[in-house]
C-alpha cells in the first residue's frame, strides 16, 4: 500500500506540485519565526502524509472491522463509554489532522454510543452513493449538515445515547456566522455548531487527538473540553477547542491538510454585509 503512496507522491508532489503555493503560503504565515528551510521540511513531511491518507482512504473503503480497529486504537474509551452508562450524549471535537475517516468508519464500533459522523457530501455525484455506502458499512450514521438539527433531535427525544463526530477546522461559509479568534498566528473564523449543539442538549463535549505511531497505524485520545456547556459562557468551547487543536498542530504540523485554502474568509468581509 505504501509503495503506491510513494509514487504518488513522487507524482503530485515533485511532478505536478499539487497546491503547493497554497501550501507554502499557509505555512509562511502560520509559521513565520520558522526559516525557509525549516518550513520546507514541514511542507515534504506534510505531502508524504496526504498521500498516505490517500491511499489510506481508499483502503479503508474496503477493509474489515478488524483491519480498520487494528489500525486505528482508541486509548482511553472509558472516558467517553462512562456518558453512556449515565445514559448521555456527547459531542466529539476534532480536525483534518492525521487520519479522519478511518474514524468516520470505525466510530459505531469504538465506543457503545451510536456513532454520528457529521459531514458534507461530496462533489462527485456518481462517487457519492458509494462512498456514503461503505462509510456506514459497520453502523456509523452519517448525516449532511443541512439534516443534523432534525437528526439530533429525534435521538435527543427517544433518549438515544450519541456520539456526534464533528471536524470543526474548515472554514466557515459565511463571515457572520463564525467565532472569530487568533490561530496560527492569523485571526482565523470557525464555525460553532458543535458549541451550538452542545449548549442546546447541554451535551458534554470532547476533543480526541489522532495521533500517528507510524505509517498505517493510529492512536485516538480522548480529553475532556467542557461537561456542563450551559453553565460557561458562549464561546468558551470552541476556544478550548481551537487551543488544543493549535498546540496539536505546533507539535507536530505536518498531519495538519496545509493544501485547504483554510483563511479564505476575512474578518473585514464583516463591513461589506
Amino acid at each position: 500500500m505504501f509503495l503506491l503512496s510513494d509514487i504518488v507522491y513522487l507524482i503530485a508532489y515533485r511532478l505536478l506540485g499539487y497546491r503547493k503555493k497554497v501550501v507554502r503560503r499557509n505555512l509562511a504565515a502560520a509559521f513565520p519565526e520558522k526559516d525557509e528551510s525549516e518550513r520546507l521540511r514541514i511542507e515534504r513531511r506534510f505531502y508524504r502524509h496526504l498521500c498516505d491518507l490517500l491511499v489510506e482512504g481508499v483502503y479503508n473503503l474496503f477493509a474489515s472491522p478488524r483491519a480498520v480497529m487494528r489500525r486505528y486504537r482508541v486509548v482511553n474509551r472509558q472516558l467517553v463509554n462512562r456518558y453512556f452508562e449515565q445514559g448521555q450524549t456527547v459531542i466529539l471535537m476534532s480536525a483534518h489532522y492525521n487520519n479522519w475517516e478511518y474514524m468516520v468508519t470505525s466510530l459505531n464500533m469504538q465506543l457503545f454510543h451510536h456513532g454520528i459522523g457529521v459531514g458534507m457530501p461530496l462533489g462527485n455525484k456518481r462517487l457519492e452513493p458509494f462512498v456514503f455506502r461503505r462509510r456506514t458499512r459497520f453502523g456509523t450514521e452519517v448525516v449532511y449538515s443541512k439534516n443534523v438539527r432534525q437528526v439530533v433531535d429525534f435521538y435527543d427525544r427517544y433518549h438515544v445515547p450519541c456520539a456526534l463526530m464533528m471536524l470543526s477546522d474548515q472554514s466557515p461559509a459565511h463571515v457572520n456566522k463564525c467565532y472569530w479568534t487568533q490561530f496560527l498566528n492569523q485571526e482565523t473564523a470557525f464555525i460553532y455548531g458543535a458549541e451550538n449543539f452542545a449548549r442546546k442538549y447541554n451535551y458534554p463535549v470532547l476533543y480526541y487527538r489522532v495521533d500517528k505511531v507510524r505509517r498505517g497505524r493510529y492512536t485516538v485520545t480522548f480529553s475532556l473540553l467542557c461537561d456542563k456547556p450551559q453553565e460557561v459562557p458562549q464561546y468558551t468551547i470552541v476556544e478550548s477547542y481551537v487551543r488544543q487543536l493549535e498546540a496539536d498542530i505546533k507539535a507536530k504540523p505536518e498531519y495538519w491538510l496545509w493544501s485547504h485554502r483554510r483563511w479564505k474568509l476575512k474578518r473585514e468581509d464583516n463591513s461589506k454585509k
